[in-house]
C-alpha cells in the first residue's frame, strides 16, 4: 500500500508540475516556448518584410513554435505592448525604449531595424516657419514617442519648453489629421503618416534633424531573454534575413509598405529614401543619440531628476545576440 500511495504521489506531482509549464520544452538552454509574439509596424519596414514573406514562421516550423504578430500603431503601443506581455519582441524609438525603461519596462534593446529619419515638424504652408514661430502654438504629437522626444529637443535648440506651447497628445495618424484640418497649428509627424501628408496635402516641414531622430529598435522582454537566451538569436537571424531581404529588393519592400499601409507607392518610397538599413547592431553611435534625447526628457521632468541616464542606457542596450550572429 505504501509503494502504492508512494507512486501515485509521485504521478500527481508530475501531472502538477508538467501543467504549471506547458509554454515551456525542455530546461536550461534547451528550453524553449511554445510561441513567439512579435510585433510589426508601418515606421518598421523591416518588420513588414519579416511578416510578409513569412521568415520567422519558415524557421521555428521544424520545432513547433508558433509565430503571432500584433500591430503596432506607435512606440507607446510597442511598448505598453512589451510591458503587459502581450508581446515578446517591440520595435520602438530607441528614445521611447529609455523612457519606458526608467519607468520600470523590463526590456532591452538587442536590434537596430534602422537608423531612419521617420519624424520632423510639419504645419501648413505659408504659417509656421521656424521653430521659434511654435510659441503659443497648438501642437500635435504623441507622448512618448520619438516625435514627441523630437518636439522637445526642437524647442529646447530654439530657446523654448513645453511649457511655451500647448502639446496636443494624438495618436501618430490623429495628428496628421488634425493639422490638415486646422485643429492644431502644427504637428511632429512620423512616417508614414508624414510622407502622406507631405506628397498629397498642404502641409510641409519646416522643420528638420537628422541628428534628433532615435533609432528605429527591436526590443526584447528581459524574461523571454532570460529564459530563451537561444531563442533571441533566432528571432534576431529571422530579422536579419528579413533585413539583408529589403536592402536588396527596394521595390519589392515598397510594395509591401505600400499594401500593408494603405498608403500609394510613391508615399511608400518616401518613407523608405528616409531609412538606413546598414547598421543593426547597437553601437555607441544610437547610445548617444539616445542620451541626449533622455537628458532633455529628464529636463522636462519626464525622467526622474535622479536618473542617471548614460547608466540607463547601458542598462537597455544589449548588443551581445546581435554581435554573435553577426560576427
Amino acid at each position: 500500500m505504501k509503494n502504492r500511495l508512494r507512486s501515485t504521489l509521485a504521478l500527481i506531482g508530475l501531472i502538477l508540475l508538467s501543467g504549471c509549464s506547458n509554454d515551456v520544452s525542455g530546461t536550461g538552454t534547451d528550453a524553449k516556448p511554445k510561441k513567439i509574439i512579435l510585433d510589426y509596424a508601418y515606421y518598421s519596414p523591416v518588420s513588414l518584410v519579416l511578416k510578409d514573406q513569412g521568415i520567422a514562421e519558415k524557421k521555428f516550423k521544424a520545432e513547433d513554435i508558433g509565430v503571432e504578430f500584433v500591430l503596432s500603431q506607435g512606440s507607446n503601443k510597442a511598448l505598453e505592448f512589451l510591458s503587459s506581455e502581450s508581446t515578446d519582441f517591440g520595435s520602438a524609438a530607441g528614445a521611447a525604449a529609455l523612457l519606458a525603461k526608467e519607468k520600470g519596462t523590463p526590456i532591452q534593446t538587442v536590434y537596430i531595424s534602422s537608423k531612419p529619419e521617420w519624424t520632423a515638424l510639419m504645419a501648413k504652408k505659408g504659417t509656421i516657419n521656424s521653430v521659434a514661430d511654435l510659441k503659443g502654438k497648438r501642437i500635435a504629437a504623441t507622448v512618448g514617442t520619438d516625435p514627441y522626444i523630437f518636439l522637445l529637443r526642437a524647442l529646447k535648440e530654439a530657446g523654448l519648453s513645453s511649457k511655451d506651447v500647448e502639446i496636443v497628445n494624438l495618436q501618430h495618424s490623429d495628428g496628421a489629421l488634425a493639422v490638415q484640418s486646422g485643429d492644431v497649428d502644427a504637428w511632429a509627424g512620423l512616417d508614414p503618416h508624414m510622407a502622406k501628408v507631405e506628397l498629397e496635402s498642404d502641409i510641409q516641414i519646416f522643420y528638420r534633424n537628422p541628428n534628433f531622430n532615435s533609432f528605429s529598435t527591436l526590443d526584447v522582454r528581459e524574461e523571454f531573454a532570460e529564459k530563451y537566451p537561444d531563442y533571441v538569436e533566432k528571432v534576431l537571424e529571422a530579422y536579419e534575413e528579413a533585413r539583408q531581404w529589403t536592402i536588396a529588393h527596394p521595390d519589392e519592400t515598397a510594395e509591401i509598405l505600400a499594401k500593408e499601409a494603405s498608403i500609394s507607392l510613391e508615399v511608400a518610397k518616401k518613407e523608405l529614401e528616409r531609412n538606413d538599413f546598414s547598421e543593426p547592431i547597437p553601437s555607441d553611435e544610437q547610445k548617444a543619440i539616445i542620451i541626449g534625447s533622455g537628458e532633455v526628457l529628464k529636463e522636462n521632468g519626464l525622467l526622474n531628476s535622479s536618473t542617471d541616464v548614460e547608466k540607463l542606457t547601458d542598462k537597455l542596450f544589449n548588443s551581445k545576440f546581435a554581435e554573435k550572429i553577426l560576427k
